[in-house]
């Protein structure tokens, strides 16, 4: 037998490619080549896969006066990164007749080390997908990924630590076998943030506007003065979010594990925070092939966007289609490729360069102020549901010492979580929403009840602060959230009134 094909896979959002692995070999002088469009880290796969062989006892590809090909199929797609070194030997050690196996219904990954042990490598959760999608119901891969591409039902997991353990599992007349993996358990969450609502004191009106941006995962923008504690509520924004739910967490795990920062499953809704010189590509995603940016990376849980307006203004503007799509498209003459992007956003700016506008400090010219909230522009601050003012405090307020956890942040995530659960409720036969924050006008129109004296309080808003449509829809999305918190079947007055305030943008 001189060819042989085995599967393998590249790792990729929104989902990962399968490959074809195929190994032939013929006569003629010595070679051994990698086609496919491979990539440097898959070309070196040669040498890596030789030694491996080599120090596991068997005959290196090297020492053979042979023609060796290893075609990776499809030609046209990019292959990146090493999870193809397993496949590879796996292909040319079949086409070899070094030993016989059924490559039928498996896929292999895994990075080799030339003493033949396995290495961890990034998306296994993508890569365990596509095992089940394809009906491939065994799974190779190395040892320390079998947690996290245990976490897919429907396929076998076996964890590989060696080249060796592998071929004997494989092989029909060795009495060995790698037990199949099953996916640890996970309990509940225990909320270890570093900050809480409890170690912010005052400012009760915008942790009231934080709240409700949680409840139904709205954007949100806190503005005031430097040192009113803007950054610290933004960050305890994650402490309100519920854990996220097991479809979530595959989605949000699967896109970590291919940026290589993902430890295990992802339970919390994840925070990123970039600093203001992030460049485009590093937030929204770019490269000569596309890769996956912050907002990605934000997917399901919260981006906190620290000096709002010192970020590029190409930049800010960058976020119109995921803040209103949910998604982003990049596309590079190398590919294109479209990726998640529902994500809670959470601003923090100043009123003005220096910060203290209004007051007898502020230095600032006025088209030095003109200029500083230009960078946000209209578009992009109409995508906001909330503006909230983070006001100076008092020093009496400051100087109150707290006597151990009040359990401010606990009421207000069961307030949350029995709101979350409201809607849910309401968006059973929907798989693309959530949340409040995830309706269309159509879902708008239908799920979100207004009581005939809150309908004509918003018309009368809407006309005096000039909303535009979509700030209309937004208006009543949040006045939904509002409402769910208050266990509230319909919207009513109060609930309009609050969410029109939330509109109102004094920048």
């Amino acid at each position: 037998m001189n060819f042989a094909r085995v599967f393998g896979a590249q790792p990729s959002l929104p989902a990962a490619h399968l490959v074809s692995v195929e190994a032939d070999i013929g006569r003629g002088l010595h070679a051994f080549n990698v086609v496919g469009l491979p990539d440097k880290a898959v070309e070196e796969a040669r040498d890596r896969v030789a030694s491996a062989i080599k120090n596991s006892g068997l005959t290196s590809p090297k020492s053979t006066n042979k023609k060796i090909v290893i075609s990776l199929a499809p030609a046209e797609l990019k292959k990146e990164g090493a999870a193809f070194d397993l496949p590879v030997a796996l292909s040319y050690l079949l086409a070899a007749e070094e030993f016989k196996f059924d490559p039928a219904g498996k896929l292999f990954a895994g990075e080799l080390a030339l003493d033949g042990t396995l290495r961890p490598i990034r998306g296994t959760l993508s890569i365990a997908l596509l095992a089940r999608e394809k009906q491939l119901t065994q799974l190779f891969i190395p040892a320390e990924n079998a947690d996290e591409a245990a976490l897919v039902s429907g396929i076998s997991v076996f964890p590989v630590r060696t080249l060796s353990d592998i071929l004997a599992h494989l092989d029909e007349k060795v009495e060995y076998a790698i037990p199949s993996h099953t996916a640890p358990v996970y309990e509940a969450s225990e909320h270890e943030d570093p900050v809480s609502l409890s170690d912010i004191r005052g400012q009760e009106s915008a942790k009231r506007g934080l709240e409700i941006a949680a409840a139904g995962r709205h954007n949100i923008a806190l503005y005031g003065p430097p040192g009113t504690g803007k950054t610290m509520l933004a960050r305890a924004a994650r402490a309100l979010l519920p854990d996220l739910s097991e479809n979530e967490m595959i989605e949000v795990t699967a896109i970590h594990s291919l940026a290589g920062i993902a430890e295990g499953a992802v339970r919390r809704p994840p925070f990123r925070s970039p600093h203001h010189t992030s460049s485009y590509a590093s937030l929204i995603g770019g490269g000569t092939i596309p890769r996956p940016g912050e907002v990605t990376l934000a997917h399901r849980g919260v981006l906190f966007l620290d000096e709002f307006p010192e970020f590029h203004r190409d930049v800010v503007n960058a976020l119109r289609e995921p803040l209103e799509d949910s998604q982003v498209s990049v596309a590079r003459a190398r590919g294109s490729a479209t990726f998640p992007a529902n994500f809670m956003l959470v601003a923090a700016l100043n009123p003005c360069p220096c910060g203290k506008y209004g007051t007898r400090d502020c230095r600032c010219m006025p088209n030095a102020i003109d200029r500083y909230r230009r960078k946000i522009s209209g578009p992009v601050a109409d995508r906001i549901d909330m503006w909230v003012q983070v006001g100076d405090m008092p020093p009496e307020t400051l100087a109150i010492k707290l006597k151990g956890e009040d359990g401010q942040t606990q009421k207000a995530r069961d307030r949350i979580r029995t709101a979350r659960e409201r809607q849910e409720a309401r968006f059973t036969t929907s798989k693309h929403m959530s949340t409040n924050a995830d309706m269309g006008p159509k879902e708008i129109e239908s799920l979100s009840k207004l009581s005939a004296e809150a309908e004509r309080t918003l018309v009368s808003a809407a006309k005096q602060m000039k909303l535009s449509a979509r700030g209309y829809h937004r208006t009543i999305k949040l006045a939904r959230t509002i409402a769910d918190l208050g266990g509230s079947d319909s919207i009513e007055p109060a609930h309009m009134l609050e969410a029109l305030q939330y509109r109102q943008r004094e920048l």
